[in-house]
């Protein structure tokens, strides 16, 4: 089949391109860390202070800044997997994004990107709510998934260091084609260095449920049955190993990175499902330190967040890139 594609650009930029070893870098001194705070029944909590906080570089922990806790604005990108998997259910993900969109903040913005084996970016940020129903609507149905394709993209090419929250919220069951040209490692690497939260509505449950009715009813068959359908079961117990593999990884993109994965039982939840990130993000904190590490190295910082309320859990990313000299 030859090499695989190169990973395409979503839109012309006038920096150089970046090669996988080199270091994006955040040119200022103060970390921003986007934390999400739950209590014992997974509930949000919002009515935490300054020292309700403790945070730690590669184990030493850090003072926080005198503004802690702020209102910060969020950039949300919009991904769904127009692929086969997803492609008959576009409608539902159209409503739940566009309630997404009417939850958040004035201030907020938010883009469309649709994957599949092309990857295409149907809205540019954007505050309208109207320019997003509108791009929903340009939502066409592909073939085969590039999925690390897609998080790379959005990862270098959406966002670029400020003063707002990066998010990302994926519709998709993270099953990569194998056509592209990323690694679902280089993806992650890249999400890290732009510091995104990602959040994952997978259908990977809605897809198991699919495949074990099928499994079932098959094994339940004579044996001259199985013996004629075997092809076909061999290949339902593939797709569940897949699937199982697929949701532990996108579990790990979404922990690494500070968010969370869904998998709902129908597309028809997705709009329940939405609507509960865009009520993280409008409760999210905004966690504000100058590192005591003031080596510009281009080197990874290990960042953990501990409550002083035991029975609160903090989830943020596993850490950033320092700068570079």
């Amino acid at each position: 089949m030859g090499p695989p594609p190169p990973v395409p650009k979503l839109k012309p930029t006038p920096e150089p391109e970046i090669n996988p070893g080199e270091v994006i870098s955040v040119e200022t001194t103060e970390v921003m860390l986007p934390v999400t705070v739950r209590d014992f029944n997974g509930k949000l909590v919002s009515n935490l202070t300054q020292k309700d906080f403790r945070v730690f570089e590669d184990d030493d922990e850090q003072p926080l800044s005198d503004l802690a806790l702020r209102q910060v604005p969020v950039d949300a990108v919009l991904m769904v997997d127009a692929s086969s998997s997803v492609a008959s259910n576009l409608d539902d993900f159209r409503r739940a994004a566009d309630g997404f969109a009417q939850r958040l903040q004035t201030e907020d913005r938010i883009s469309l990107i649709k994957f599949d084996d092309r990857i295409e970016l149907l809205q540019d940020w954007t505050n309208s709510r109207f320019q997003l129903r509108r791009a929903l609507n340009r939502i066409e149905p592909g073939m085969f998934t590039r999925f690390n394709d897609a998080l790379l993209l959005a990862a270098k090419e959406q966002f670029s260091p400020g003063k707002t929250r990066h998010a990302v919220i994926v519709l998709s069951d993270g099953i990569d084609s194998g056509r592209g040209a990323a690694t679902l490692e280089g993806a992650l690497q890249a999400l890290l260095k732009a510091q995104v939260t990602v959040y994952v509505v997978s259908n990977t449950q809605i897809a198991r449920a699919s495949k074990k009715a099928e499994l079932d009813t098959l094994l339940r068959g004579s044996d001259s049955a199985q013996r004629f359908n075997q092809l076909r079961i061999e290949d339902l117990r593939e797709g569940l190993r897949v699937l199982d593999i697929s949701e532990n990884n996108l579990d790990q993109i979404a922990k690494a990175t500070g968010g969370r994965l869904y998998t709902p039982q129908s597309f028809e939840d997705l709009t329940a499902v939405y609507a509960e990130v865009a009520d993280e993000l409008r409760h999210q904190y905004a966690v504000y330190y100058t590192p005591l590490n003031k080596t510009r190295d281009g080197g990874f910082r290990r960042v953990r967040v501990k409550m002083s309320n035991g029975s609160y859990s903090a989830a943020t990313r596993v850490g950033y890139f320092a700068p570079k000299s």
